[in-house]
């Protein structure tokens, strides 16, 4: 109480007193003596705080919340994050079987199509309209007397077995002739979904241009002319199959890592986390959706029509997911020994130049800039531990771990460092402001 009078004499003017010369008794009689009870309170909590982190070795990631349970004497009570807790288990007998990738030849068959209707010869015809027909028409739709589209010069391609704009459309435009009118309604299914689920749908066309569609004859001719030119269809047919074999495999490839860290969390012994690191991702995940939309956070949830609470709600599984995950492959980096070095780092922001610019000095330059601080390094090379741990769990989990035991060095340092936050300055009211986590570091 004597200290909260000390500093709060410097402050407060009191009249028929100079400025830090009013006795306590008069200061204490002029503000209250709550208020310098509260000044007292607020000098002491954050030294009695700090003082029980140290003498009951609690490892704080973050603020807490303080919770006064009396006065005088003074007793409160501090909810506090702590480290998480994460135990793998034996992780080194994980197993996972990668599935295997088959082209399937519909896919082939409709890569070959798609290709041949790129290569098409479109010539106007004067006659009406039929199936695989490319047309330019006028169409207006209206639903209850309330017109819902219009488009004076649209371009429809009439691919039989495909619905366009509605159900049953194509097969009504069939038939139509140029510059005569049409008038039809659509009945939508009930079970369709949408605003116009169960009503009609009254439509107006007006066929301005037929075209039909010429597709070219799959031999070697139509294979010579493709791209850089193929000696035969049949290798032709081949790049397409190789092609989709590729990518199916990139997506397998995908979906198997993505199994492999699942798999590790499943199996993990433990892994405990305060609640704190959830909310931080669920904001981050917010973050993104308004990045992704190319609006600020405000703007996004007006555009959402959603509060944050009911976003959090949507997304806070998904959220708690992503934060297992990244302290699960943040444990086997630190129990494998993998880390990163500047040297690694500095190659890798080079690749990324040398991507990005073609060689380009001045683009170039921009894009080192971009590297030049502290954060920008940390992030890759948080990108790239995260890169190489899951690599070493594929190996793992694939049954390739004999060649590469857990004997790599540890690592001489690494982000996220245990360092205990302490508060510097204490309120009584409302928990203080939550700084960033080592989770949020990690991600890039």
């Amino acid at each position: 109480m004597d200290r909260a009078y000390r500093k709060l004499v410097k402050r407060i003017d009191v009249p028929g007193f100079r400025k830090g010369k009013t006795p306590r008794a008069m200061l204490e009689r002029h503000i209250g003596r709550e208020r310098l009870l509260q000044e007292a309170i607020d000098l002491l909590v954050p030294e009695a705080y700090n003082q029980a982190l140290e003498e009951n070795e609690i490892d704080a990631i973050d603020q807490p919340q303080i919770e006064m349970t009396g006065s005088e004497p003074l007793s409160f009570k501090a909810t506090v994050p702590v480290r998480p807790t994460i135990e793998l288990g034996d992780y080194k007998a994980l197993r996972v079987p990668p599935e295997p990738v088959d082209v399937d030849e519909k896919d082939v068959e409709q890569s070959v199509d798609e290709l041949r209707r790129r290569y098409a010869v479109h010539e106007p015809v004067d006659r009406a309209v039929a199936v695989g027909d490319i047309i330019r028409a006028s169409v207006r739709m209206v639903v209850d007397k309330r017109e819902v589209y219009k488009d004076d010069d649209v371009e429809l391609h009439l691919r039989e077995g495909q619905t366009i704009m509605l159900e049953g459309l194509v097969e009504a435009i069939v038939g139509a002739k140029k510059g005569e009118p049409l008038e039809v309604g659509l009945e939508m299914p009930e079970d369709g979904g949408g605003q116009l689920a169960g009503k009609t749908v009254n439509v107006s066309v007006m066929v301005k241009e037929i075209k039909d569609e010429k597709l070219p004859e799959l031999d070697d001719e139509f294979a010579q002319s493709v791209g850089e030119g193929f000696a035969t269809f049949l290798e032709l047919r081949d790049r397409l199959r190789n092609d989709i074999k590729e990518r199916l495999e990139a997506q397998a490839e995908e979906a198997y890592r993505e199994k492999v860290i699942g798999t590790l969390v499943d199996a993990a012994g433990t892994i405990e986390f305060p609640p704190v690191m959830v909310d931080r991702e669920v904001e981050r995940l917010i973050r993104e959706q308004a990045r992704n939309s190319g609006v600020e956070v405000k703007r996004y949830l007006e555009l959402v029509k959603k509060t944050p609470e009911q976003i959090r709600e949507e997304v806070g599984s998904a959220a708690s997911e992503r934060v297992r995950r990244s302290l699960a492959l943040a444990e086997l980096a630190d129990a494998e020994g993998i880390e990163v070095g500047e040297e690694e780092i500095d190659a890798e922001i080079k690749n990324i130049i040398q991507q990005a610019t073609g060689g380009n000095e001045e683009q170039a330059e921009r894009y080192r800039r971009l590297f030049d601080s502290k954060e920008a390094r940390a992030s890759l090379g948080n990108s790239l531990l995260t890169r190489r741990t899951l690599d070493r769990l594929v190996d793992i989990a694939s049954d390739g771990a004999g060649s590469k035991s857990g004997s790599a060095e540890k690592p001489k340092a690494k982000a996220g460092t245990k360092k205990t936050t302490r508060i510097k300055s204490a309120s009584t009211k409302k928990s203080t402001k939550a700084k960033k986590t080592e989770t949020e570091e990690e991600d890039s």
